[in-house]
């Protein structure tokens, strides 16, 4: 693996840099109230566009990046856990920040921050769009105006998840290790007893009741490529998480990224017949997921400082106001559930044009 490189490995998308990023399926939770963070009882599998190019669209090819397979209206979350060394990474939702509501950048900003700091950052399940508090990531296709790309710049061009990593830069790096080394040196013994991490339930996907995936293109069918139904990223409920500010110089961050790369949102059926898998099973179901007993999480940290929300992101609605009400039954954990907390091989993935 090179310093340049963007890598699959699993499925990890592993940035230049150190940066660790994994893409976890969660509930998607009412669009009224303020929740607690989700369990997040399986990844997202991951593939290169480029090992497809003979049954993606044109469009993609020319992006380059990854894929996934997601369900409308299922959601989303991002995981950090696994980055080492401090990046400063942007993320785009149909290329309009997530964490800012401003049209995509090449360079780190403030007033307003457009990135998020791994760490402290350990994950992001939504858009910076309330005080201490996101709104959900939520699967949606384009063309009816529900994503935040639409709702934000009036146009659904782009879709999918953008991935941009600036490191820290050589100076500022080598201060980092050395207060690093000094931190873990006191507190050794300490962070041996912290807390699990919100990845506990990862692996309990086998104690829920997942009813199997729908029917969907024959396996194995690829074919010549041919349009894709288009998915970008709207909005669902409201999750208490907040958005950390940096608290370095900007200056102390690289002015040229040190990787990016585009994510591509496919539909089930399109991903059985691009890269002739099954699809994950169907979204996971709120009730079985709550009397399985996965924990979710409650997390805060006294030391850092919240953005507070973005103004373009503010107003954007949820999936609900552009395809229905949610009929799916809603049973809320139990207050023990509710944990609080403390505080690669493969080949490169190819960038493109976006």
């Amino acid at each position: 693996m090179t310093g340049t490189d963007v890598r699959i490995d699993g499925n990890t998308l592993r940035l230049p840099g150190g940066a660790v990023v994994r893409f976890i399926r969660t509930l998607r939770l009412p669009e009224t109230g303020a929740h607690a963070l989700p369990p997040g009882p399986g990844e997202f599998p991951l593939r290169r566009v480029a090992d497809y190019a003979d049954s993606v669209p044109e469009a993609w090819r020319a992006r380059g990046g990854v894929m996934l397979p997601v369900y409308l209206r299922e959601a989303l979350w991002l995981s950090f856990a696994g980055t080492e060394e401090p990046a400063a990474l942007q993320v785009g939702v149909g290329k309009v920040c997530a964490v800012s509501g401003r049209p995509w950048s090449d360079r780190p900003a403030r007033s307003p921050q457009n990135y998020v700091v791994l760490p402290p950052q350990r994950w992001l399940d939504g858009i910076n769009s309330g005080k201490g508090t996101v709104r959900q990531f939520v699967a949606v296709p384009l063309g009816l105006g529900a994503t935040v790309e639409g709702q934000v710049t009036g146009e659904e061009v782009w879709g999918g998840l953008q991935l941009q990593c600036f490191p820290l830069g050589a100076g500022a790096l080598a201060r980092w290790r050395r207060a690093e080394q000094e931190r873990l040196e006191r507190q050794r013994a300490e962070l041996a007893a912290r807390s699990p991490a919100r990845a506990e339930g990862y692996g309990a996907a086998s104690a829920m009741a997942v009813p199997p995936a729908p029917s969907a293109a024959p396996t194995g069918l690829r074919g010549a490529p041919r349009p894709a139904a288009a998915m970008g990223l709207g909005v669902g409920g409201s999750l208490r998480q907040e958005v950390y500010r940096d608290d370095r110089p900007l200056t102390d961050w690289a002015e040229q990224p040190s990787g990016r790369v585009f994510v591509h949102l496919v539909t089930p059926p399109e991903w059985r017949r691009i890269t002739g898998e099954a699809p994950p099973p169907s979204p996971v179901d709120r009730a079985a997921c709550t009397r399985a007993g996965l924990p979710w999480f409650d997390s805060y940290d006294q030391d850092a400082q919240d953005l507070g929300p973005a103004g373009p992101l503010r107003s954007v609605k949820p999936v609900g106001d552009w395809l229905g009400d949610d009929h799916e039954s809603w049973q809320p954990p139990s207050p023990h559930q509710v944990k609080q907390l403390g505080d690669a091989p493969g080949k490169p993935v190819e960038d493109g044009d976006w």
